[in-house]
């Protein structure tokens, strides 16, 4: 279960026209723009330490970490961070949607799956773990969304499976996929290895015949020239 803590995120009410001017004025000021709606409140234009919110998302619940959050002239409320920009070069933080939360009601929410343990069938069999879904969405109160799903892969022989129904079920968590929905399965590539060795060679013929095309178009010019040549 989530169960690393925060000090409270400070929120600071913005006011203005809200638009690429006004974004920026915050983000020299060391802060970056926010908004935080939900619980049946208003929406409130808010700016936030950029610090703070780096530390939550990095940390091992990530996004599906609840905290306090202070907003300057209103009561503190438990939020989470359902949304947010990275500037695509720097990777800088450029805004963040919060959301309130009530902590009676349940919720969806993605969590990451986390194989642990190496396949028999990839130390004896020659096969390669491939993990088709990362994370499941579950539905559950907010006290109870766990950090992650661990499943031990160890005993899957080639070609095994795992699928949703196979995770870590308990009577807070409910699944909301397909109990059948394959989650990771142990294959190989020798097949798509011989494919990839068969392909060059079996263009060759093609790649021969156009260089013939070529010669021969090559070596009627000449004749071409000449009986246009007559024609003069």
């Amino acid at each position: 279960m989530a169960s690393q803590k925060f000090d409270a995120v400070i929120a600071t009410p913005r006011s203005g026209k809200f638009n690429k001017n006004h974004a920026r004025r915050v983000r020299v000021e060391g802060k970056i723009p926010a908004v935080v709606y939900g619980a049946g409140l208003e929406t409130v234009a808010v700016a936030v330490d950029p610090r703070v919110v780096t530390r939550i998302l990095h940390s091992e619940s990530g996004h599906n970490t609840i905290f306090d959050l202070d907003v300057t002239g209103s009561p503190v409320a438990k939020a989470m961070i359902v949304d947010w920009q990275h500037e695509p070069i720097k990777g800088k933080l450029l805004h963040i949607d919060f959301k309130r939360i009530a902590m009676d009601k349940a919720m969806r929410v993605s969590v990451p799956v986390q194989l642990t343990g190496v396949p028999v069938g990839v130390r004896t069999g020659g096969g390669i773990l491939d993990q088709v879904m990362r994370e499941v969405e579950i539905e559950c109160l907010p006290a109870d969304i766990p950090d992650h799903l661990d499943v031990d892969v160890a005993g899957l022989e080639l070609y095994g499976t795992i699928h949703i129904s196979d995770l870590p079920h308990s009577g807070s968590i409910k699944f909301l996929g397909d109990e059948h929905a394959l989650v990771a399965h142990v294959t190989i590539i020798k097949e798509e290895v011989a494919a990839e060795v068969v392909a060059p060679a079996a263009a060759e013929p093609e790649v021969a015949k156009k260089g013939k095309g070529d010669a021969a178009a090559a070596a009627a010019a000449p004749a071409a020239d000449a009986k246009a040549e007559k024609k003069k």
